[in-house]
């Protein structure tokens, strides 16, 4: 994940600002991280509390009975903390991606590089010329119609189609330390759906295009001794699907954190009176 220009943190998750003025725009990933269920992540964190207790276990236990609290406190906060280091790892992947890409500087970081290396192999097997091969890279889109916006990683033509004919995909660049390579989740097609039919890109200037159309789309693995492309389906079904998945996110966006108690007419505190 990047920091695109018009994204902002709310305490709803990342919105996008309309530069033409018009209403915020729900992030795609605000949307799947909102309303698309994640079965994986309760194992993931339990299992990382499990790892840092198997690795001392004779310190957890002494701590356990002198400092308890702190312990647990540590112990609770490990899935997030690991979460948070993964995601800066992954924004700085896409900004070296980035830079290979335009062909731009970039400041060393060496736990960058083994991922930029992956990403290098990927370009040399497709013999990607990024002058002629490169559609659109970091591109924001949005679909004011819906309601969100959403920044696309690469739009790239490779000659996937019959007899060579070169194809249009949207490619979405996905980092881990440890996940295989296989690796993908329920939430992804939403998210090239929802890039894929977005009518409207924007400029580096704020000025607005139509969105390039990608034919397929696909996550592209990347890890630090290997990669792979994945195509993931990302037709008008999976993006009606996406549509209810907005749809569910807005509304819990949208609904009250607390509703009233309801009690008797006769009852202490009771607000709506006795009854004549």
């Amino acid at each position: 994940m990047t920091d695109p220009k018009h994204a902002q943190a709310t305490e709803r998750g990342r919105y996008y600002s309309d530069p033409a003025g018009g209403p915020d725009l729900i992030s795609v990933t605000n949307v799947t991280g909102s309303s698309v269920h994640k079965p994986a992540l309760v194992p993931w964190g339990a299992g990382l509390v499990a790892d840092a207790v198997i690795a001392d276990p004779i310190a957890v236990a002494r701590r356990a009975r002198t400092e308890p609290t702190r312990l647990r406190r540590e112990l609770v906060a490990l899935p997030n903390a690991n979460r948070e280091r993964a995601s800066n790892l992954g924004t700085r992947v896409h900004k070296r991606a980035h830079s290979i890409v335009i062909g731009g500087p970039y400041a060393a970081d060496p736990e960058v590089e083994p991922y930029a290396r992956q990403l290098a192999r990927f370009f040399r097997l497709w013999r990607i010329d990024f002058d002629s091969d490169v559609e659109a890279v970091e591109t924001t889109v949005l679909d004011r119609e819906h309601g969100y916006a959403g920044t696309g990683d690469l739009w790239l033509w490779l000659p996937t189609g019959p007899g060579g004919r070169r194809e249009l995909w949207l490619i979405d660049y996905k980092t881990s330390a440890k996940k295989p390579t296989t690796t993908v989740y329920a939430e992804q097609p939403y998210q090239l759906a929802a890039y894929k039919y977005a009518p409207v890109a924007l400029l580096a200037d704020d000025s607005e295009v139509p969105a390039p159309r990608p034919r397929r789309t696909a996550v592209l693995n990347l890890r630090p001794r290997g990669y792979r492309l994945i195509e993931l389906p990302s037709d008008r079904a999976v993006y009606r699907a996406f549509l209810g998945a907005l749809r569910s996110a807005r509304h819990l966006h949208n609904a009250p954190s607390a509703y009233p108690t309801i009690l008797p007419p006769w009852a202490p505190g009771s607000t709506t009176g006795k009854a004549a």
